[in-house]
């Protein structure tokens, strides 16, 4: 796989090994896909405050290249609400422009940059960064933004300017202005819901969204309701996706740039989310990076095609694989479907009423508060990092008047509430205890009262800058606490610089105060971190920090003299024999050939508390 030369295309691949009988069950699921996609397409365009072509432009190429390029085979690619919201958000100061289309467009090219270069430099891990209570926080939070801003729409009350407006402040409006409400219209959307909701008691599988929006049709034509102030969605050319070059204007990426790293990133955690959770059934193996690249594609393409940022679209890629699609041509398909459905069919789009579409639009609001995960993240503490990271989140994304604004503030709080949980050092301290046979146990030591003759201290964990106070000072405290240290770091994961002066200023000080201090077990790549600091010259050791406890006791055999002399300890053949002595007598013993060939006393983990 070359993902920076861009030899390897998923599509090649999945032609090259495609059979026939797998055409029929892709045909199938892409038009199942097209029947959803397209009033879901045309009423999230609403909330990008755009006109509800532009969503059936970008649910036609998005899918077509997303599918091509991506990683997975049974994401579909298009206009997302979450994505659509955050181009609202973006684009609100702007959309009275005369420009603002080519705004919009140059910022669908921006967000295909980015997410296509995430995906060169392999940054498929980069998604991290955004919690999973970040995403919930968001998701829900933008699930009462979009249908506080669809009120108007299916209240029919016409707001001048209302894409230029923030949500509250058209809120506001709606509220002050309630008496101006079309009862026509009002109750073409409440029948667009309550026939979503009866098809989805009925079978899942029953394009609710479609039968919500085509029966209302009939009722107006029948009942001339167009006539009594219910509004359409008007003129629909019956054409393709006409294609047309971006217009490149600096000033105009600098006004978009920072929408379209929030855009960028979202749409990553979305489309990897999806296809990881797809996968999960399908046993398909996600190439996240690659992912970037298809997404990235995608809206690159899609930019010159007058379309707006695109993300997978967790609804229709699951209808997508739960109907049998079986290759990524079924997302290429459903495209194909929708474009043929725009050239041959969009003269009767005009009749679609606006407030059915925002029926589609509530429903979907509603279905974006994950009640349970919510409730499952709050059952684990309710002021716990993962609380407020959902909590702030979401408050951010209904109050903030920039949305990209809302992203920051949870990614940002999340990792300063990891650094906050993560600032502590564990370390446990364990003296020897003479066992049966020769063996030696390690007794674990709540507090050191005393100075003993041996103490081992045993530390976890991450060690980087944010625990490095920490540890400091717990190393500080034992400083006088015993004549020799061993410093047992096999649970040690990694190790920054921080943390390694850490060890230094504690190694010194033991120095300082007649001890010695000597480490052990650590992973190659910590060893060889220790090595390039000289840590070895530091301590006089000649050993590698790999060494297991027992072996580091077979080092210390050799040097017996030395570390009596640190000791203070002398043979004396009497009950009151200093316990450190016999500890390195009976390593001594072994290493010098003991007749008996007894094994050597090894440390053995039977701590006790």
């Amino acid at each position: 796989m070359n993902l920076t030369g861009f030899r390897y295309i998923p599509v090649m691949s999945t032609i090259k090994n495609y059979k026939k009988e797998y055409f029929t069950r892709d045909l199938i699921a892409a038009l199942t896909v097209a029947v959803v996609a397209i009033p879901q397409s045309m009423a999230y365009a609403l909330i990008a405050g755009v006109n509800p072509v532009y969503g059936l432009y970008t649910a036609i190429v998005s899918s077509i290249f997303g599918s091509a390029f991506g990683s997975s085979k049974h994401l579909v690619t298009g206009p997302t609400n979450a994505i659509c919201l955050l181009v609202a958000g973006s684009m609100r100061n702007y959309m009275g422009l005369d420009n603002a289309y080519q705004m919009l467009f140059l910022m669908t090219f921006l967000v295909g940059t980015l997410q296509m270069l995430y995906g060169i430099i392999k940054l498929g891990k980069v998604i991290n960064f955004v919690s999973h209570s970040v995403i919930v926080g968001f998701t829900a939070g933008a699930g009462v933004l979009i249908a506080l801003g669809q009120l108007n729409t299916i209240l029919s009350i016409s707001i001048k300017n209302s894409a230029q407006l923030p949500t509250m402040e058209k809120l506001y409006y709606v509220l002050t202005h309630i008496n101006q409400t079309n009862l026509y219209a009002l109750g073409l959307g409440l029948l667009t819901i309550v026939i979503i909701l009866t098809c989805k008691r009925i079978n899942k599988n029953l394009p609710g969204a479609l039968i919500g929006i085509v029966i209302p049709i009939l009722i107006i034509i029948m009942f001339g309701l167009d006539q009594k102030g219910v509004k359409l969605t008007g003129f629909i050319p019956s054409s393709l996706p006409p294609f047309k070059m971006v217009q490149f204007n600096f000033d105009s990426a600098s006004k978009v740039f920072s929408g379209a790293v929030a855009i960028s990133v979202i749409g990553l955690v979305e489309a990897i989310s999806i296809s990881k959770s797809i996968s999960s059934t399908s046993r398909q193996k996600i190439d996240a990076n690659q992912e970037f690249i298809g997404q990235g594609l995608a809206n690159i393409i899609s930019s010159f095609f007058q379309c707006f940022p695109a993300s997978g679209s967790f609804t229709r890629s699951a209808i997508n694989y739960h109907n049998g699609a079986v290759s990524r041509l079924s997302g290429i398909l459903s495209g194909v479907v929708i474009g043929l459905v725009l050239l041959f069919f969009a003269p009767y789009a005009r009749y679609i009423p606006n407030p059915c579409l925002a029926g589609v639009i509530l429903v979907t609001a509603y279905s974006l508060i994950d009640q349970e995960e919510i409730k499952s993240i709050i059952k684990l503490g309710k002021f716990n990092s993962d609380s407020l990271a959902m909590a702030v989140t979401c408050l951010a994304t209904i109050l903030l008047p920039d949305l990209d604004y809302a992203i920051y503030t949870g990614i940002v709080l999340s990792i300063i509430l990891y650094l906050k949980d993560t600032n502590k050092s564990p370390i446990k301290l364990f003296i020897p205890s003479q066992g049966r046979d020769l063996k030696i146990n390690r007794q674990e030591l709540m507090v050191v009262d005393e100075k003993t003759d041996l103490l081992i201290i045993q530390i976890e964990g991450h060690l980087y800058f944010g625990s490095a106070y920490d540890l400091e000072q717990k190393l500080d405290s034992l400083v006088d606490k015993a004549n020799l240290y061993v410093l047992e770091m096999k649970n040690v994961i990694s190790l920054d610089v921080t943390a390694l002066n850490a060890l230094k200023v504690f190694i010194k000080s033991v120095n300082r105060f007649g001890g010695k201090a000597m480490i052990c077990g650590v992973r190659p790549e910590i060893n060889l971190l220790l090595l390039k600091a000289n840590l070895d010259t530091e301590l006089g050791v000649d050993y590698e920090f790999t060494l297991s406890e027992d072996d580091l006791l077979k080092s210390i055999a050799l040097d017996i003299e030395k570390t009596r002399v640190a000791f203070s300890c002398e043979n004396t053949n009497t009950e009151t024999d200093n316990f450190a002595y016999h500890l390195l007598q009976s390593v001594s013993n072994f290493n010098g050939g003991n007749s008996s060939n007894k094994k050597p006393a090894y440390f053995e983990n039977t701590s006790t508390n």
